[in-house]
């Protein structure tokens, strides 16, 4: 049985790696030590999800551990030759990253460091993928010229980013907050890796990854702690630019699926763009008429004029790159699938 090594197991995109792979008859090693749960309170303990997948599969090992912990992971490393590898691990919060900048960089940055050294010594032969994000664009999405419709800020169709954002887009000279700094860092490391050791890794640059595991809380998962506001009549603040600004949601398993497609054909060093496309696409204030209309229910928010720093205005991911590479790949959950699946979840 080949082993998939899986980083922030317990997590949204980790436990569905755990489930995709484990259901593929992999045995798969998940490493979390509920990090999640220091960062965002209560509300992101994910332990629920590593009880739920010790339970239904016998070719799932949890490990409680801290990926800063070098000699920690040293010994994993050792004691196992993994297949591939998806790091999946993170601080994923602008708000936090501001106010503990030494954890988030050695979490997302150096905590990736750690993770490519090790593979690069103990299991050379290893897919390497990461889970990056469009936040190494800093606010450079900003700058797209936009038009503000009732609802929602939009790209003028003969625009050129109108079909979403690609690769090729800078990451320099733009304001980047510190989160989206230490995942660059990171996302710059795992290229290199590839470019100067030959490491097989892929850098998948998300937009919202989103879907029923995510344990959303105020400062990070969107599209999960919306639902949760709406269903459990919770105040809700949105953070500038009228409520109109505009993201792509991704279902973790779709995302999952596209690095299994990678896995079996990997293109070392490759960044991809990858989120829910134009179709898969919402405003805040969209999203929240969709969720009331779909539980009858109103939400109670504010409208905040100061946004986060380097927050986007409007994102839409372009997935023409990874689908030109791998025409097997498509999106399977709508983002109509996706909120009728979250609102379930809290049934």
């Amino acid at each position: 049985m080949k082993k998939i090594l899986v980083t922030g197991s317990s997590g949204l995109v980790g436990s569905e790696a755990v489930e995709f792979f484990c259901k593929k008859k992999f045995h798969v090693i998940g490493i979390d030590n509920n990090y999640r749960k220091k960062l965002f309170g209560i509300s992101g303990d994910t332990r629920l999800n590593c009880l739920k997948l010790k339970k239904k599969f016998k070719n799932f090992t949890h490990i409680n551990k801290d990926i800063r912990k070098y000699n920690d992971l040293k010994n994993i490393f050792k004691k196992n030759k993994f297949y591939a590898i998806i790091h999946a691990a993170a601080q994923p919060s602008h708000d936090w990253a501001a106010s503990k900048p030494f954890v988030d960089f050695s979490i997302n940055a150096v905590g990736t460091l750690n993770l490519l050294e090790l593979t690069r010594q103990f299991n050379s032969k290893s897919i390497f993928v990461y889970v990056s994000t469009n936040k190494v664009y800093g606010d450079t999405p900003n700058k797209i010229r936009l038009i503000e419709k009732k609802l929602r800020w939009e790209a003028n169709a003969g625009n050129k980013y109108f079909r979403g954002i690609n690769e090729l887009m800078s990451i320099d000279n733009t304001l980047h907050s510190l989160f989206g700094v230490s995942k660059c860092s990171a996302d710059l490391m795992v290229q290199e890796y590839a470019k100067n050791f030959k490491i097989k890794t892929g850098i998948f640059r998300a937009g919202c990854i989103t879907g029923p595991n995510h344990a959303g809380a105020k400062l990070h998962g969107f599209l999960n702690y919306l639902v949760k506001s709406v269903i459990q009549n919770k105040k809700y603040t949105i953070f500038g630019y009228k409520g109109k600004q505009v993201r792509d949601n991704i279902h973790s398993y779709d995302l999952i699926n596209c690095f299994w497609e990678f896995i079996k054909k990997p293109t070392p060093g490759e960044v991809f763009n990858i989120g829910g496309g134009r179709s898969n696409s919402c405003s805040i204030i969209e999203a929240i008429k969709l969720i009331e209309k779909k539980t009858g229910k109103k939400l109670n928010y504010s409208l905040s004029g100061q946004n986060r720093t380097g927050d986007h205005i409007w994102y839409i991911t372009d997935n023409s790159k990874f689908q030109k590479k791998y025409n097997r790949w498509k999106i399977k959950y709508s983002l109509d699938s996706i909120i009728d699946q979250i609102i379930s979840s809290f049934k």
